[in-house]
């Protein structure tokens, strides 16, 4: 941070709060006249030292802060401070600290009390708390980012520091939605491999295969209790009906995906309901509550909700073009995995729409490797990879719109956090694992 800008910052606050008079104001600036040349402090200077000579001739009136002067500074505030907003910088980096805080509570929260009353249950639990198991932490570091993107200025001259204790007890509360929406997460991947009968997830053995189905289900069964219980203690009554329903969505949505009719599986409509049920619902409905906890309006909740439909919908759509062009290392996972269970998405749905016959191939079924060569073949030739891409590029266009259309902020931190949510959208799109 410049010094000019810093003075430029504090001096235009001072201006604003100094009942008109630029009293303190002036005392951050040089009185001598060769500290009043060009340049922002020369600007600066000019007026203020007017109004110092009103004061002493005993005209008050002149001692109102000059209307130029104020805008050259609160101008340059804002100058600098999308300039720093602009820099490229790490999403995740900008809340290491913070996703630091939140491993360690989530592993305390977890399991601390199991370890001596059901020890087996707690080494379930905390499976994919571990570290090294914790995967990349994108949902919270997106709530972590979309909290500070909606947070409100403070003002420096507030009596005993009130509102920065309440900003405080804020940021905590909205860790807490973060914490709650990553226990449910991996409470349906835990529910989700056993329905997959899946033997690795993130690169390691799957807990499913590991310690086997029942304890695997029952280990998520008990973190969706403890993101219940953690929930509960927000007092929140909207923020709990929006998360309840993130999980009423996470149910929905796989028995969408287990009980198609034949017409289902072809419907572009169908795989986009049910992938938001899937993906999009938890970060979609987690972001709304950060945004709801902080006391915005219903239109900007709404905005931090659409972020994390529209972002929710292109990771996914990526993940299904992944699983086709990924390999098993890259992805953690077997590649191939949902054609193989059955599972028909975006890539394959427009492979039918330009060749139709792929349709027979799909009703048939892939438990024969040969249909599934088949498939992949039909794939190749059309461009189903590339329009899915293409889908996942204009639902990232449309997170980065509901981004920008936040309301203004001069907030250096507020502008580095919604270019970070902006940055995601591209690393969604643009990823290879």
């Amino acid at each position: 941070m410049s010094w000019r800008w810093a003075l430029a910052r504090r001096v235009a606050k001072l201006a604003a709060t100094d009942g008109g008079g630029g009293a303190q104001a002036q005392r951050l600036l040089p009185t001598s006249s060769a500290a009043a040349g060009t340049g922002l402090l020369g600007r600066l200077h000019m007026p203020l030292a007017s109004q110092i000579r009103s004061k002493v001739v005993g005209c008050r009136g002149a001692a109102l802060v000059s209307s130029r002067w104020l805008h050259d500074a609160q101008y340059q505030v804002r100058q600098d401070g999308a300039s720093r907003a602009q820099e490229q910088q790490d999403p995740f980096e900008l809340v290491a600290d913070e996703l630091s805080l939140l491993a360690n509570r989530l592993r305390s929260m977890v399991a601390a009390e199991l370890h001596l009353q059901v020890p087996k249950l707690a080494s379930a639990a905390e499976y994919f708390f571990k570290v090294g198991a914790e995967g990349k932490r994108f949902r919270p570091t997106v709530l972590l980012l979309m909290a500070s993107a909606l947070k409100f200025p403070l003002s420096e001259s507030t009596e005993g520091g009130v509102l920065s204790i309440l900003a405080d007890k804020l940021r905590t509360r909205q860790q807490n939605i973060a914490e709650i929406t990553e226990m449910i997460h991996v409470a349906s991947l835990l529910h989700d491999d056993v329905l997959d009968d899946a033997d690795t997830r993130r690169g390691v053995s799957s807990l499913n295969l590991i310690m086997g189905n029942k304890l695997s289900v029952l280990a998520g069964d008990f973190l969706l209790s403890r993101a219940c219980v953690a929930l509960a203690a927000l007092g929140n009554t909207e923020v709990v009906s929006l998360m309840a329903t993130a999980v009423e969505h996470l149910v929905t949505g796989e028995t969408m995906q287990i009980s198609t009719s034949r017409e289902q599986r072809r419907s572009m409509e169908y795989y986009l309901q049910k992938t938001y049920y899937k993906t999009a619902s938890l970060i979609s409905n987690s972001c709304k509550a950060v945004a709801i906890l902080a006391g915005h309006t219903a239109e900007v909740s709404m905005l931090a909700y659409e972020y994390g439909r529209n972002l929710g919908l292109a990771f996914q759509l990526i993940d299904d073009v992944l699983d086709f062009t990924g390999t098993s290392a890259s992805l953690g996972k077997g590649s191939l995995s949902d054609i193989r269970h059955g599972i028909i998405t975006a890539p394959m749905l427009y492979a039918i729409e330009e060749f139709p016959q792929l349709q027979e191939v799909v009703d048939r079924g892939f438990d024969n490797p040969a249909n599934i060569e088949i498939a992949l073949d039909y794939l190749r030739k059309s461009r189903g990879i590339e329009r899915t891409k293409e889908l996942a590029r204009e639902h990232a266009d449309r997170a980065v719109k509901a981004i920008e259309s936040l309301p203004d902020s001069d907030d250096e931190d507020v502008l580095t956090s919604r270019r970070a949510l902006i940055d995601i959208t591209e690393r969604v799109i643009t990823r290879t694992k």
